[in-house]
């Protein structure tokens, strides 16, 4: 075990510095993304345009050496569009007969790109790709490639043309992380590396098959008992009618997390032991995830929005409050 967990460290030393070469900056962004990818689940990117979204996903799958899939939602884009369809050809025996035709969902690391301009009906069109790893066109269904991620980017709902994910969606999201701003030197570098000559290119570092083996190590990390139930306690705090509610969910939260966030945060704990090469998870582990495995899955209610509350807010008050 010890040996497997110190080759993936290496292996993720290595990606990262490969990562590096493209993006600048953005650090907690990709960190949370390749928790995802490691640990079995999908991410939701949200940032205004222009901050290097498509770009970091897109160089992520080069440097897994993954089969790369895109999809740009539009208000137009129909689900027929994301999974695939039938189409009718000429059989050999001149019958006519039909074919299917895999759509962009069929990939190994999935860009959903604007995933929120599109309707309801086209983001659903995802939910089963994304919790079952299948897709079913025209009452056939076809199994996906192994591994499958989507790493979705979101622009805040605030802007215009913007359709709000439904909280069963957000929901299957493993992690979610927010995209920052960058700074002034990270700006400078930037601007540097696009406006002049041609860069060093990232190269792939694993496979398909590496990101499988890699995966399974993850999900072999042992969480001791008292870990499952911190994981277990931070979730039920979020709930608003729970013995554990802190004051500011009782105030501001109309539903709390899922099971799917202590999931969530055990995936998140797990791959952070892996990255260190420890055998175990620490409360630490746990914490460090917290933010990115609840702040989508908190439905909040009209009063957080007039107290500018966030669900980060509340999820920092229930980190706070249970400490072990």
């Amino acid at each position: 075990m010890s040996e497997r967990l110190s080759k993936f460290a290496e292996d993720l030393g290595r990606i990262k510095a490969e990562i590096g070469k493209a993006i600048v900056g953005q650090e907690e962004a990709v960190n949370l993304l390749l928790a995802a990818v490691f640990g079995g689940g999908h991410l939701l990117l949200e940032g205004v345009p222009g901050l290097g979204k498509t770009a970091l996903v897109r160089t992520v799958a080069h440097v897994l050496g993954v089969k790369f899939g895109r999809i740009q939602f539009t208000p137009d884009l129909m689900p027929s569009d994301v999974t695939g369809t039938a189409i009718l050809i000429d059989g050999p025996d001149g019958s006519k007969q039909f074919k299917f035709s895999p759509g962009p969902v069929f990939a190994n690391l999935v860009l959903a790109d604007e995933v929120n301009r599109a309707t309801p009906k086209t983001q659903s069109a995802l939910l089963e790709s994304m919790q079952e790893g299948q897709a079913t066109v025209l009452g056939l269904t076809h199994k996906l490639p192994d591994p499958f991620v989507v790493l979705a980017t979101q622009n805040p709902v605030e802007m215009e043309g913007t359709y709000p994910l439904p909280e069963a969606q957000l929901d299957r999201f493993l992690f979610k992380a927010v995209s920052l701003f960058p700074n002034v030197d990270q700006l400078s570098a930037i601007l540097d590396r696009t406006t002049g000559g041609p860069s060093n290119e990232p190269q792939p570092v694993l496979d398909a098959e590496a990101v499988r083996a890699h995966r399974a190590i993850v999900r072999e990390v042992p969480a001791a008992p008292f870990a499952v139930r911190l994981a277990s306690r931070l979730v039920l705090a979020t709930q608003p009618h729970a013995p554990e509610a802190t004051p500011k969910v009782r105030k501001y939260v109309r539903f709390g997390s899922s099971p799917r966030g202590g999931q969530a945060l055990l995936a998140g704990a797990k791959y952070r032991a892996a990255t260190d090469g420890r055998t175990s998870v620490s409360r630490e582990d746990v914490v460090a995830f917290a933010a990115a495995a609840l702040r989508h899955r908190l439905v909040l209610n009209f009063e957080a929005a007039a107290d500018r509350v966030s669900p980060d807010d509340i999820v920092a008050e229930v980190i706070a409050t249970i400490r072990d």
